[in-house]
């Protein structure tokens, strides 16, 4: 009983003293919300006005998993993301009842079925395509469903490992992002691409220009396949990259050629390259030192900011062209960028991409020039509204995140992503085992192209590549569809070939 007793009088001066400390925090936060000056709601509701930034940091993650419908977050909603949780884990993605997904929204890409669709003997996997023919060392690409450009910096190390092998595995390609080519990108074996951004991270001088050597030497890589020159990017055109100083470790300060602990940004362009014709040097330049096929990658603003490109390239001819174009459109992602720019600048590749193939193909470049969009495509209906609608390969970065186990927590220009993806910090890059997600990515990618080449069969093509405007109808806002073929009407004889 006396025991008994004794644990009763503990407990209950335990209990007495939690409730003291508790009054006391409460009584010292009181009074620092009412001396302080800086939060107006705190100094006029003490304490209890500490909830509301407790509740607003919460409410992103309360909404996506308990709140949100399935179609109704940005910038990709729970359908879109778990099937590629599904793809990337080798699971079925059939799904039962009925479309969840409001097909009467404007714009919304409807693909026209065919009456007699081909039969099972005579389905083709698509042929690999040439990029460069006229550099000494063209490329042939065996997929048209590529990883887009995430530099390791931006990404972790063994984010890029898993990425270097899934490559490998699934047979596409590896864009280094702006970020310069890391030994983590070779170590897979996969084809590479050398993104060369403004600032020239890896093949730059001591004076930040472009070195001969340096490019020489990158493109002994075997593996390394072509050059791509980013003007610009989806998500931050007219701004250079941004990658804050904590993300600098010594490592990748070495590889990009810049001080460790301190912010790399990026010009908001290539000093020195100031109009087409510039570029086009440039272009030529780099094919020349590497050998290798060279590409830009751009952001279109206007229907007649590129038609420059194309005028230029008519007077100097097709030799002068890049060899490839990539066209990123103002929904791409990015790992840190001005928010402004991330909403607000930049045509949609759902414009731009017509757009641009259009202009290719009244110049008489089909041949020439390959257009690869990109500018979050990361389902097999974009993809295959892509080639549909001029494309000749499709990227994706944020497809791969998502393969690779994002959650899209929204931290990535933070060191604190909780998956490891876009983290330096050992305790969170251990969840990222990459024996495991290099399979996922491997599988993502193969089930695009299996389910792009199902939607290619129901549309009555052989392969994806076959797939044309006609074959795809837009929403329009009378409730009806039209075809894209009627929207965007082929230029040139190249095109209606």
């Amino acid at each position: 009983m006396g025991f008994a007793m004794n644990v009763l009088e503990g407990l209950a001066l335990l209990f007495a003293f939690t409730i003291g400390v508790l009054i006391l925090t409460g009584l010292i936060l009181f009074i620092l919300d009412r001396v302080q000056t800086e939060d107006a709601i705190r100094r006029n509701y003490p304490v209890i006005g500490r909830f509301r930034h407790l509740f607003a940091t919460l409410g992103e993650f309360f909404r996506q998993y308990f709140f949100a419908m399935d179609r109704e977050e940005l910038p990709f909603n729970r359908a879109q993301r778990e099937w590629v949780k599904r793809a990337g884990e080798g699971h079925g993605n059939t799904v039962a009842f009925g479309s969840t997904r409001n097909l009467n929204i404007v714009g919304t890409p409807i693909f026209a079925n065919a009456a007699f669709p081909p039969l099972d003997d005579q389905f083709a996997s698509s042929e690999p395509l040439v990029i460069g023919e006229q550099a000494r060392q063209p490329f042939t690409a065996t997929s048209f469903f590529n990883i887009s450009g995430m530099s390791y910096g931006a990404i972790s190390k063994p984010a890029v490992q898993a990425l270097s092998r899934g490559a490998k595995e699934a047979g596409v390609w590896l864009n280094t992002g702006e970020g310069g080519l890391s030994p983590f990108h070779l170590e897979g074996g996969c084809d590479v691409i050398f993104q060369i951004g403004t600032a020239k991270y890896g093949v730059r001088d001591e004076h930040g220009g472009l070195s001969d050597d340096k490019l020489r030497k990158a493109a002994a890589h075997q593996s390394v396949r072509m050059f791509e020159v980013k003007l610009a990017q989806g998500a931050k055109p007219g701004k250079g990259g941004i990658l804050p100083g904590e993300k600098v470790t010594p490592e990748i300060a070495e590889i990009r050629g810049i001080a460790a602990g301190s912010d790399s940004l990026s010009p908001n362009r290539h000093l020195g390259v100031d109009d087409w014709g510039d570029l086009l040097d440039l272009v030529e330049h780099i094919r020349e030192v590497t050998g290798k096929p060279v590409g830009i990658k751009t952001v279109v603003g206007t229907e007649d900011g590129l038609q420059g490109l194309f005028d230029q390239i008519g007077t100097r001819g097709p030799q002068s062209a890049p060899d490839f174009i990539t066209i990123d459109g103002g929904e791409g992602g990015t790992g840190a960028a001005p928010m402004p720019l991330i909403d607000l600048v930049g045509m949609s590749i759902r414009e731009a991409l017509p757009l641009v193939a259009d202009m290719r193909d009244a110049a008489g470049l089909k041949p020439r020039i390959r257009i690869i969009a990109s500018g979050k495509l990361v389902n097999p209906g974009d993809i295959a509204w892509a080639l549909a609608a001029g494309a000749d390969f499709v990227t994706s970065a944020r497809g791969f995140m998502f393969a690779l186990g994002c959650i899209q927590a929204l931290k990535c220009n933070k060191n604190t992503c909780p998956t490891g993806i876009t983290t330096h910090d050992p305790r969170f890059q251990k969840g990222l085992v990459v024996e495991d997600k290099y399979k996922r990515v491997a599988r993502y990618a193969k089930s695009i192209v299996k389910e792009v080449e199902t939607i290619a069969h129901s549309v009555g093509v052989a392969e994806p590549r076959l797939l044309r405007r006609q074959h795809v109808r837009i929403m329009q806002g009378d409730g009806r569809s039209r075809p894209m073929s009627q929207l965007y009407p082929p230029q040139g004889s190249v095109a209606a070939e």
